[in-house]
């Protein structure tokens, strides 16, 4: 490989990695809907000119996860309660029906690994107090559900549960305010989709797995009813 292509597969890995942070700060939250994207700002934090951040936008604009608007520039939509509250209808049906599959269909010994240590680093935050690693929890969340997801072997079912994490405030990493008591709790019920699917009950599976989605939903209900458009943090 010569010394252009060189540079030319380090400046795609770049970019790849900088539109991957950005949508990272999104579903986060760190970025606020409504709020509005400032180019300047984000190529001095990350220390790049304003054309790779330009181009991550635009990318990031196509999947939906930002608004552009000419003379304006790009904005992180404003979504409706209702629209929130539809979305993890969608997603708790999409996200059982994941877990469904992955039990009709077999997990590979490698993912459960991954999902096995997955619930033993939850073990650990929980016995340490998970009021203090929500951060990690997040992290750990995450990785639940993605591992589940790819493990359903379906590209359709990914594409729509990709759909729902356009609304970033249904996205698995994305948390609601939960008490260290309920967060603990959706980590017991982490355990229990993991040993129906294992198990091969299909059927379980799907239903402890859309359960827990809705009560994420009934969650974001309740803080809504309580003057709490957007709670801030634990468990999703």
């Amino acid at each position: 490989m010569g010394n252009s292509e060189v540079t030319q597969a380090a400046g795609f890995k770049r970019s790849a990695s900088l539109v991957e942070t950005l949508r990272a700060l999104i579903l986060d939250g760190e970025l606020p809907p409504g709020s509005r994207v400032n180019e300047i700002a984000l190529s001095t934090r990350f220390n790049v000119s304003r054309t790779p951040i330009r181009s991550a936008l635009q990318t990031l604009a196509g999947e939906g996860l930002l608004e552009y608007t000419p003379n304006k520039g790009y904005a992180i939509p404003s979504y409706a309660l209702t629209d929130i509250l539809d979305a993890y209808e969608i997603r708790a049906m999409s996200e059982g029906l994941a877990a469904r599959l992955a039990a009709e269909r077999g997990l590979p010994e490698e993912s459960q690994v991954l999902l096995a240590d997955a619930l033993s680093d939850g073990d650990r935050l929980f016995a340490g107090g998970a009021a203090d690693a929500r951060t990690a929890y997040s992290s750990i969340n995450e990785t639940f559900h993605s591992v589940i997801q790819d493990g359903a072997r379906s590209k359709l079912l990914q594409d729509v549960i990709r759909l729902c994490r356009r609304v970033p405030q249904t996205g698995a990493r994305n948390l609601v305010a939960f008490s260290a008591e309920e967060a603990a709790k959706r980590h017991q019920q982490h355990r229990d989709i993991f040993e129906a699917i294992v198990s091969r009950e299909p059927l379980r599976a799907e239903a402890l797995m859309r359960q827990h989605v809705l009560n994420v939903r009934m969650a974001v209900m309740r803080a809504a009813f309580n003057g709490k458009r957007q709670p801030p943090v634990a468990g999703g």
